[in-house]
């Protein structure tokens, strides 16, 4: 129990210092935010006029309830940059809808945007509808004001006469009198006049509404200048509903089709590619790679997407590059451009390229819609790439400078490699040791060690300290390996002193040794130094202190996780004795044979046969494990 919540605490503020790091590089832009929990997953999604300023108030001054408990869950956080608060609101629905985030919960019900639908059927109406079904029908949209959706429809019906009953009535109605329906119910309605309409309502939703509203225009000025200001105030508010539901969208498009969007940027020797996915016309995920990148920019860049695409089978209907030049790069210099002046890998013979190995359109769009999209993927590019250098340069600069002052504050000239030391044990069973090493503050995984206790009976801290110590260090004199600035140990005055005595008094070596005490909630309380160990005077909030808690952590981690695995062969190692006719070769070879306990538990009789073990013993061993679980 202990160990988790030590475990879980150590997490926790490692992650509180990760936020602080990202949100102080949070741009003035909008877009989407996705707050995570401990486990990674998303747990709400918000958007943003500035992405920093609403961010950054989660983590500042007091909330209400609900925001207390939404923040006491954050963990990490993740932004997408948008063009515009429209598009932040249309990417915040998406996600919302594919992460069905806990703390969402006005927004978790079945409601999407709604579209304007031309049926496809022999006597076409419209619709607005929330549903995109692959009916042949056409669908504009989705719109983020659903009033103005059904404002516009209003708008075309009376403009055209499609008929507007969902089923066909005996005789014509008032519609075929008021001019606004063709009345097929007792008509022939020729199929060229239907196709006439359908275009022109497809121009008006696909741009052509310029022309409508200037009709409109006029018409409301003739209206005021006649006095008929409920008919100007009726045209004035169709203009408005107009303006309403064509806003033109970049994170929604209207032919539903699924479709990749890449950008990318590169600076300081790395590239980031980023992935926006579009799926049934809706941006619901992006995918970021960071990279180092050696040679010409736009030829790794297609040399990445030719092996992401290669190794994934689910191809969208549609992929969308940047161009080769400067503004799809992001950098001070053209990539369509060497140092010399000459030319390199063209983006559309590229994209050309790509098309006819994969078998799905790959495009490079100049203009429109296409091409904001694409714009979108390159900005993302550039606020990732950036943000991870600055997160690396902030990293960088406190590791290295907490290093250097926590040997000043321990005496030492110059700290340049640190060994550390855990010990873990329940009850003195299947006790082991583990070391980690930092050098200049960053831990060094290759040089990471673990020890199985081998002299020590019970749980004697003090003993194993000495055993793990004596074994290090006479294995680094035989070998001649680097030594370290100092050897931290997990505890207090008993556990330093054990490891100075090996050290001095059987090694003959001179190693500074200090303590890390924990406090009753076994957070990092203070830090022990000297012969006999004496308390260091370290600010909490300091970086240094902070470095001390990383070790700590991570050489807790690596002891904790290093004794479950053998606590874990040995539950199964015992498991298995336990049945009267399997000793260690047998054990061995059911292992190997089903690779767990419990597939063994779940094989049937026929399935040892293979083992040479009979019948008689394959039920004694099931039933001996499916005993035991009940």
């Amino acid at each position: 129990m202990d160990e988790k919540k030590t475990e879980t605490l150590a997490e926790l503020e490692k992650a509180q210092e990760n936020i602080r790091n990202k949100l102080a590089l949070l741009p003035d832009l909008p877009g989407c935010y996705l707050m995570k929990n401990a486990a990674g997953t998303i747990i709400y999604v918000g958007k943003a006029k500035v992405l920093k300023n609403r961010v950054r108030s989660y983590f500042t001054g007091s909330h209400n309830g609900k925001t207390q408990r939404l923040v006491a869950d954050i963990r990490d956080f993740e932004y997408i940059v948008t063009g515009s608060n429209i598009e932040a609101l249309i990417l915040e629905c998406n996600l919302i809808k594919m992460h069905q985030p806990k703390y969402n919960v006005l927004l978790k019900d079945d409601k999407t945007f709604p579209y304007i639908k031309i049926t496809y059927e022999a006597h076409p109406r419209l619709e607005v509808t929330r549903r995109v079904l692959k009916d042949k029908a056409k669908y504009f949209g989705p719109y983020p004001n659903a009033y103005a959706a059904q404002q516009t429809k209003k708008l075309l019906d009376r403009m055209y006469p499609l008929r507007k009953c969902g089923v066909m009535p005996k005789e014509v109605c008032l519609y075929y009198h008021m001019g606004q329906c063709l009345a097929p119910c007792e008509k022939e309605v020729d199929p060229a006049e239907y196709e006439r309409i359908t275009q022109e309502i497809q121009s008006f939703l696909s741009g052509g509404h310029e022309e409508i509203k200037k009709e409109l225009q006029r018409k409301m000025e003739e209206a005021a200048e006649e006095l008929y200001f409920e008919r100007a105030k009726e045209l004035r508010d169709q203009i408005m509903n107009i303006d309403a539901i064509m806003q033109k969208q970049k994170i929604t498009t209207s032919d539903a089709k699924d479709r990749d969007v890449l950008g990318f940027a590169v600076d300081k020797g790395w590239m980031c590619v980023q992935i926006l996915y579009m799926r049934q016309g809706k941006m619901v995920q992006r995918h970021a790679s960071a990279f180092p990148f050696y040679g010409e920019a736009y030829s790794d860049f297609m040399s990445f997407v030719t092996q992401y695409y290669s190794d994934n089978p689910a191809l969208p209907q549609e992929i969308l590059l940047p161009d080769s030049g400067k503004d799809a790069e992001g950098s001070d210099k053209a990539a369509g451009e060497t140092e010399n002046g000459g030319d390199v890998l063209d983006a559309h013979s590229a994209a050309a390229s790509l098309q006819e190995w994969l078998g799905v359109k790959v495009l490079v769009p100049q203009r429109g819609q296409k091409r904001q999209m694409v714009g979108m993927a390159v900005e993302n590019a550039k606020v990732s790439l950036d943000e991870k250098f600055r997160l690396i340069e902030r990293d960088e600069e406190r590791t290295l400078k907490a290093a250097a002052n926590l040997g000043q504050y321990i005496g030492i000239e110059h700290l340049h490699r640190i060994e550390a030391f855990d010990n873990s044990n329940i009850q003195g069973a299947n006790p082991v040791s583990a070391m980690v090493v930092f050098i200049d503050g960053k831990p060094d995984k290759k040089e990471y060690r673990k020890y199985k206790v081998r002299t020590v009976q019970g749980p004697d801290d003090y003993e194993t300290m000495r055993e793990v110590i004596r074994r290090r260090y006479e294995r680094v004199l035989k070998e001649n390996l680097e030594m370290p600035d100092l050897i931290v140990v997990d505890g207090g005055k008993g556990q330093i002193s054990a490891a100075v005595d090996v050290l001095e008094n059987e090694l003959g070596l001179f190693i500074p040794v200090c303590g890390l005490v924990k406090d009753a909630k076994h957070r990092t309380a203070q830090l022990m130094v000297g012969d006999p160990p004496e308390p260091v005077d370290l600010p909490r909030d300091s970086q240094e202190f902070y470095l001390l808690q990383r070790i700590q952590d991570e050489v807790h981690r690596f002891a904790i996780s290093f004794h479950r695995e053998q606590r874990g062969k040995s539950m199964v190692a015992s498991k298995l004795d336990s049945i009267p006719g399997i000793g260690e070769k047998r054990r061995k070879l059911l292992l190997k044979h089903f690779g767990s306990l419990k597939k063994i538990k779940e094989a049937s009789i026929e399935d040892f046969r293979p083992l040479s073990i009979g019948d008689k013993l394959a039920k004694q061993i099931i039933a001996a494990l499916r005993d035991e679980e009940s």
